[in-house]
């Protein structure tokens, strides 16, 4: 039996939807609010609670305070530094695309109200990749990892270069030329999209991906990564972008899902939209739910995809622990590796990167690559 209060372990996700019963206790609240921390989303949670005027806990309500203003401080933080990376890939004649938490924050988007930030993500022509790391490095981001092998992961099969850190301030750039690894089973071209990119109405130097695009580069990245650290929070991202750009544009779904199928990203299209209809409600117009199902996998596969998403989508805190949560999460880990890798490259970069892992050189005893 459960113990008195336990929380759900969907309840967080419900709160920020606006769906579920708040906690009833004051323990109750703390353990949400951990929650919320584990998952990134104490300033979302202070926002909702704020906007629905939600009757917390003293103690509850002031670290929520604490979380939005830590919040506010990094997201102006986030804006300067945005520039600096514009800056210096524009005095090289280069207009790079944003993308993710960056794009949200510089187009004004919804998912930037309340987000926790992490690395600021760009994308430019694999042609231009030389010249976008050289104007970087002239900015003062360097590549910290010297481990050879890492360095020939990135840039021989991955879609972007290794990550590349600020010297002084710590920010570090995720540098894309695509936004799937050339090796994966999915294949988009990043000239494709930045093709259709298009200038933000809020600031009119920044590129952004169009938004059926934007769309579904955060499908791509959520559905098809191994770790879920971010998991709930890039869902509800999702769900921002949806019905915003929904809003905006009564016909959205069905460019969305004409787009999809034009990338070849139905299948994480379909995953999508299944878990965030199963958390929040139908999202998808009637009359395309043939469309949307053309990605759907068969039931073996759809019983085993639901069963290990909804274990990646939860918060990683001891609070929504289940039996088997360990096995799922370690399922995604390897279809994540299976999804981004053949088997003859797959097999030999996880055996060396275990043994990397276990015997690390003695001049780098950092992680290795993703």
């Amino acid at each position: 039996m459960p113990a008195p209060n336990a929380l759900t372990p969907n309840l967080l996700c419900a709160v920020l939807m606006g769906r579920g019963p708040t906690p009833d206790s004051a323990d109750a609240w703390m353990q949400l609010l951990s929650q919320a921390r584990r998952a990134n989303l104490a300033a979302r949670l202070a926002g909702v609670v704020a906007a629905s005027n939600l009757d917390v806990p003293y103690t509850v309500r002031w670290q929520l305070d604490g979380a939005c203003k830590a919040q506010q401080h990094m997201t102006r933080l986030m804006r300067l530094e945005i520039r600096r990376v514009v800056g210096a890939l524009r005095s090289e004649d280069l207009e790079p695309v944003l993308l993710k938490g960056a794009a949200y924050l510089a187009s004004d988007l919804p998912p930037a109200t309340s987000r926790h930030f992490g690395d600021i993500d760009v994308l430019v022509l694999k042609s231009d990749l030389a010249s976008a790391e050289a104007a970087l490095m002239g900015g003062g981001w360097i590549n910290l990892d010297a481990l050879p092998y890492d360095q020939r992961y990135y840039r021989e099969w991955m879609h972007e270069i290794p990550p590349l850190t600020h010297i002084t301030r710590g920010s570090v750039i995720d540098l894309h030329h695509t936004i799937v690894p050339p090796t994966s089973v999915l294949r988009v071209e990043g000239a494709e999209l930045l093709a259709k990119s298009i200038r933000s109405e809020h600031r009119p130097g920044i590129r952004i991906l169009q938004p059926e695009d934007m769309v579904l580069h955060n499908m791509v990245h959520l559905f098809t990564d191994g770790e879920f650290d971010n998991g709930l929070r890039d869902l509800l991202d999702l769900w921002d972008l949806l019905r915003h750009f929904s809003r905006l544009d009564g016909h959205f779904f069905d460019t969305l899902l004409a787009r999809s199928k034009d990338l070849g990203l139905s299948r994480p299209l379909y995953h999508a939209l299944h878990h965030l209809e199963r958390l929040s409600g139908p999202m998808v117009p009637v009359h395309l739910a043939a469309l949307r199902d053309e990605g759907r996998p068969s039931l073996p596969a759809r019983l085993l995809m639901h069963w290990i998403l909804s274990v990646g989508l939860r918060p990683q805190h001891p609070s929504c622990h289940r039996l088997g949560d360990g096995l799922a999460r370690w399922m995604l880990y390897v279809r994540a590796h299976w999804l981004r890798m053949p088997l003859r490259l797959l097999v030999p970069h996880l055996i060396r990167k275990a043994w990397l892992q276990r015997f690390p050189p003695p001049a780098s005893k950092s992680g290795t690559a993703a």
